[in-house]
């Protein structure tokens, strides 16, 4: 029985690991459920996929996790999803949410789930623009993915609506993101055929 604790929380403790040096927000900050299931992503990937949630956009760190809070409820309740889609969700706070996180599939951007990283950052940003400290938290994130393992060095980032029929992640943040140095255009070897 000891042995059993004991290990319980040796992964307990490798789990906060892997999320504090990337500054997210765990889901027991953000009072999250526990997913319904869990299958975990092979790793280092190599593609990170940016999205939008179409959702509001929140500013304050109550309002965040409330956000967050609701979209999982949907997730969960109404598309019947194992947890959250998004790996990573990014608040105009300037913070990053946990979803599914480095080590599990989210369920994201059809096709791509058990090869990515998808991150959304909360709100519709067809004509709204991201707050900079939203696009530095996102940066942050994806840069500790590298520097832990989680990400390839020579990762390819593209917006959601490269490889599926969306508008995701919206006219002014996929603007953004084109001006990122791993963003790519060439899609050979990436979107499915």
């Amino acid at each position: 029985m000891i042995r059993i604790l004991s290990v319980f929380v040796i992964l307990i403790l490798q789990r906060d690991l892997v999320l504090a040096d990337c500054g997210v927000v765990t889901r027991e900050q953000w009072d999250g459920l526990s997913p319904t299931r869990v299958e975990y992503l092979p790793r280092p990937v190599g593609l990170v996929i940016i999205m939008h949630t179409v959702s509001p956009t929140c500013s304050t760190d109550q309002a965040c996790a409330e956000q967050v809070r609701t979209l999982q409820t949907y997730f969960l309740d109404q598309l019947s999803y194992w947890d959250l889609g998004p790996s990573f969700l990014v608040g105009g706070n300037g913070k990053v949410y946990e979803g599914p996180g480095w080590l599990h599939v989210g369920a994201h951007t059809y096709g791509y789930n058990r090869k990515s990283i998808g991150i959304s950052f909360i709100g519709n940003f067809n004509n709204d623009k991201p707050t900079p400290q939203a696009l530095a938290a996102a940066k942050a994130l994806i840069k500790c993915g590298v520097t832990m393992g989680h990400l390839k060095t020579d990762y390819k980032l593209v917006g959601a609506r490269q490889l599926i029929a969306t508008e995701s992640p919206g006219r002014k943040l996929y603007q953004e993101i084109r001006g990122w140095p791993d963003w790519t255009d060439n899609l050979e070897g990436i979107k499915n055929n």
